[in-house]
């Protein structure tokens, strides 16, 4: 996938936010889905939208997370607030694979560590691991997993 459809599947994120009802979006007859703000909450994760291309969710945290690996899936993460330490790379301790393409750890050692805040953007190309190792409160954002 280019760039600039990565590029447009963000855009696209920024334009469906969360919804709390559980039936899917219905998209207009020109394919467009709009999800009225009223609708948005990121008290818990919600997903927004799932094609075989990609996937559209929400997220919250309060604390730090296992180490996740997607085999798949490119991660975008889009903070919307919040600020949390996290790492990418390195070595997986207490590594575990599931059938489904995805595995996950205890914690990564080595690695690089990303300060992230209020609208920073990450991208996670699929098969690197990443870890949220320290959240300062709670951090919530949006990601697009881009599916391969």
């Amino acid at each position: 996938m280019r760039i600039s459809s990565l590029a447009a599947l963000f855009a696209i994120s920024l334009v469906v936010p969360a919804f709390a009802a559980d039936p899917a979006p219905t998209p207009s007859p020109s394919g467009v889905v709009h999800i009225d703000h009223e609708k948005v909450t990121f008290e818990r994760g919600t997903k927004i939208l799932e094609t075989p291309e990609f996937k559209i969710m929400t997220s919250r945290r309060t604390g730090p997370g296992k180490v996740e690996i997607h085999e798949h899936d490119t991660d975008t993460f889009y903070i919307i607030d919040g600020t949390a330490e996290f790492v990418t790379g390195g070595t997986i301790v207490d590594l575990k694979t599931f059938g489904n393409g995805e595995s996950a750890g205890k914690e990564i050692t080595g690695g690089e560590t990303h300060h992230l805040t209020k609208g920073d953007v990450i991208v996670i190309p699929r098969g690197t691991p990443h870890w949220f190792k320290e959240v300062n409160g709670v951090i919530t954002y949006y990601v697009v997993k881009v599916v391969k």
